[in-house]
């Protein structure tokens, strides 16, 4: 098993996508990146700690390699947006990639550069150590699963799938 850490916007959608790829073990939201030692929902969308929304990734790599995880990282959200995806605005929604090795670093680095081809605009995804990975409250653990008639998951996460099934189909569930 290993295990990426990974920020693409509010952690609803990586989590709503990767909860639906076969080979994926298991996706806990979370908090990391940032300056407080016990970072809550409330603190980071204040914009204040520094900490981004990310959810860590677990995967067997008997089943899926990790560079089509990382692949579907960069198709899912726009990594080539400062501090935002769409109407979700601040450092809290930053792309990002937190590594836990060199080896680690340079897959997302390739990662990265394999992207790179398909955006006009520079990515803009920070590439950094993971310092503390913080888990979400429990609300916000599955939240796609739970709640698919939000209006959120409707208007935001739906149209983030349907991109990435166009792309990724044969390793998405329905």
């Amino acid at each position: 098993m290993k295990t990426y850490v990974l920020g693409g916007g509010c952690f609803w959608c990586l989590d709503a996508l990767y909860q639906k790829t076969r080979g994926v073990t298991d996706v806990v939201s979370g908090y990391t990146g940032g300056h407080t030692a016990h970072p809550d929902y409330d603190s980071v969308c204040s914009g204040t700690t520094g900490h981004a929304e990310v959810v860590a990734v677990t995967f067997d790599e008997d089943i899926i390699d990790g560079e089509v995880i990382l692949d579907m990282f960069f198709i899912s959200h726009d990594p080539t947006t400062l501090n935002r995806q769409g109407y979700d605005v601040g450092t809290q929604y930053r792309s990002s990639m937190f590594y836990t090795s060199e080896a680690e670093r340079e897959e997302f680095e390739k990662a990265r550069d394999r992207a790179q081809e398909h955006w006009d605009n520079p990515i803009v995804t920070e590439i950094v150590p993971l310092p503390r990975f913080h888990v979400a409250e429990d609300y916000h653990q599955d939240f796609y699963a739970k709640h698919p008639e939000q209006g959120y998951c409707q208007v935001i996460i739906n149209p983030k799938l349907a991109k990435a099934r166009k792309y990724y189909a044969e390793w998405l569930d329905n």
